[in-house]
């Protein structure tokens, strides 16, 4: 939005603001949405614009002691697919009350130089991880699509020029997110929940695909949780990706 007057650019943020208001009720057209397992209180993930290394650095300072079961978000360094995904943190069977038990995923579809969205969505069922993890991504794909519609409305509806540019534009990263999500071999999982003890934690940390394990205090439910992953590409810092590319139309 560089470039816009003051006046632009409260209206694009108005607009934005009743747009992103009904994703929860749009969503409902296709699988139930989960709880909004993003905005709890007890973060997880680096803060805005912190150093990668100093936060990759201070984790293992953060399991749980010996015993003790915790949620933690587990931070993948490469987008994986739900299989991947599963594997990299179930890798003997189905999920259960052992280590590595799923709760959340995070997808995010990664297009160049485009931000895209994260969503959030619960893992739920006691048998097949994949196709659990499956189940999420289609929610996932239906709330891109719910974002989409809703975007493309509101460009109907605005009279201020940039307002219109800023929304045409959303509703196009929605739709190829939608595009992306739906394919079952989508490479669109950055981050899982996972609950459990200090030696499964530091397993996962020792896992190929893993990134980064960030354990939540003791006595941290998984609703309280606000998850913020570290992406993939953050290296140095974890600042916005740029969000000056062309946004793919098929």
């Amino acid at each position: 939005m560089t470039g816009l007057g003051t006046r632009g650019l409260w209206v694009v943020v108005a607009v934005l603001a009743v747009v992103c208001a009904g994703a929860v009720w749009a969503a409902g057209s296709g699988p139930a949405p989960g709880p909004a397992t993003a905005t709890g209180s007890v973060r997880l993930g680096p803060d805005p614009g912190q150093d990668v290394g100093a936060y990759l650095v201070g984790l293992p300072g953060r399991l749980p002691p010996p015993g003790e079961r915790v949620p933690a978000l587990v931070q993948f360094a490469r987008p994986l697919d739900v299989a991947a995904a599963a594997g990299a943190v179930v890798p003997t069977g189905p999920a259960g009350p052992g280590p590595g038990r799923v709760e959340t995923a995070v997808f995010r579809v990664p297009l160049d130089r485009v931000q895209t969205a994260l969503r959030f969505e619960p893992v739920t069922g006691t048998g097949d991880p994949v196709a659990a993890l499956g189940v999420a991504r289609e929610r996932a794909a239906f709330g891109a699509e719910a974002d989409a519609d809703r975007a493309a409305r509101a460009v109907a509806a605005a009279t201020n020029p940039e307002a219109r540019d800023a929304l045409a534009r959303r509703a196009a990263v929605a739709a190829a997110e939608r595009r992306a999500l739906a394919d079952p071999a989508c490479a669109c999982v950055i981050a899982v929940v996972v609950t459990a003890d200090r030696a499964g934690l530091e397993a996962l940390s020792a896992r190929a695909d893993v990134r980064a394990v960030h354990a939540a205090p003791p006595g941290t439910t998984v609703p309280e949780l606000a998850l913020s992953p570290l992406l993939p590409e953050q290296s140095t810092a974890a600042t916005p990706p740029p969000d000056d590319g062309p946004v793919p139309t098929g």
